[in-house]
């Protein structure tokens, strides 16, 4: 059953398998101590044997002990306490680099995508660290189309869902859009239909990894392996590798290489402008382990071919006389 709901930062607390509680009971300290939920969801307690806790809220489980104990006991006056919660397992899926099921505790370092920084991720988790472990957003990721589906206390299965708009977030720095993280959580990140580059950048700071490393090769003045920020456009690699090897390279003949999630390849040609700014159709954002190769011009083909064959036209002019030569027939 599906269930449409707000999600306040002040849900309460569900109990669930892994949690660790402490039962007080205040007028028989005896039977009082930590009680371990098991995967079954149950418990065992003194007196009432096994009793299943998974699915409620500490107050719900507060007051159902309290009508247990109430048949054993005069004064069941009892406290519920949780020492030590279960690590949060949420599900994260559409637009993130590594869509898939991930745990986080209330301690712990996680590294993004192509990072060679880590992220340190103090206290309950939220959002953005969910996010971040799983190697931050894609470039077609619509930062207003983020939504969380939670679980209801009960054994009825029920959800709630609520939306929430990550770009408040980093524009403005609203933290109810930052919401902490419940066990069971399931994370979409919607698509844009047409990405908003501007968003992307003001985002790429704490939903993206710090660092990519990407491949540049080909006619530019150092070749190999480069680690740029991350969402560099295609024309700013190529500018960090040296940019093009003057008359050798095809400066608008710029090929992308890239490994898709499923291990196949894709391959693009973009007709570069060295003077435009970041765009899908000329010069779109890295990702991380992309290569770029930059392919020779017609020059640098005929310049090559003659030192092949070892032929006296060595100079810059002789081959410029070469290929008007050629081009005459």
């Amino acid at each position: 059953m599906f269930k449409a709901a707000s999600l306040p930062q002040f849900d309460s607390y569900i109990l669930g398998a892994g949690d660790q509680v402490e039962l007080k009971l205040l007028d028989a300290p005896e039977l009082s101590g930590i009680l371990e939920i098991l995967n079954d969801g149950s418990s065992s307690l003194a007196l009432l044997g096994s009793v299943r806790l998974s699915g409620l809220t500490l107050n719900q489980a507060t007051n159902y002990l309290t009508q247990l104990y109430g048949k054993q006991l005069l004064r069941p006056d009892l406290q519920l306490k949780v020492v030590r919660p279960r690590p949060i397992r949420v599900a994260l899926v559409g637009e993130i680099e590594r869509p898939g099921l991930y745990s986080l505790t209330t301690s712990e370092t996680v590294s993004t995508t192509g990072s060679s920084q880590a992220v340190n991720v103090s206290g309950l988790p939220t959002l953005v660290d969910a996010i971040q472990k799983a190697g931050g957003i894609t470039y077609n990721a619509d930062l207003s189309k983020v939504s969380i589906q939670r679980k209801l206390p009960g054994a009825e299965g029920s959800l709630k869902e609520a939306r929430f708009d990550l770009l408040a977030l980093v524009r403005q720095g609203d933290q109810k859009q930052n919401p902490l993280l419940f066990d069971g959580d399931s994370i979409r990140i919607g698509r844009a239909e047409t990405p908003d580059a501007e968003a992307i950048e003001l985002a790429a700071n704490n939903l993206s990894p710090k660092q990519i490393r990407v491949f540049v090769v080909g006619e530019v003045k150092t070749p190999g392996k480069l680690e740029l920020p991350a969402n560099t456009p295609l024309v700013q690699a190529v500018l960090a590798a040296g940019g093009p090897s003057n008359f050798r390279a095809n400066k608008s003949n710029v090929e992308l290489v890239r490994i898709n999630r499923d291990g196949t390849a894709t391959r693009q040609v973009f007709s570069v402008n060295y003077s435009q700014g970041v765009s899908r159709s000329s010069n779109p954002p890295l990702r991380d382990g992309d290569t770029v190769v930059v392919n020779r011009s017609i020059y640098g083909t005929t310049a090559d071919a003659i030192n092949a064959v070892g032929g006296p036209l060595t100079s810059l002019a002789s081959i410029f006389t070469l290929i008007r030569l050629l081009g005459t027939n």
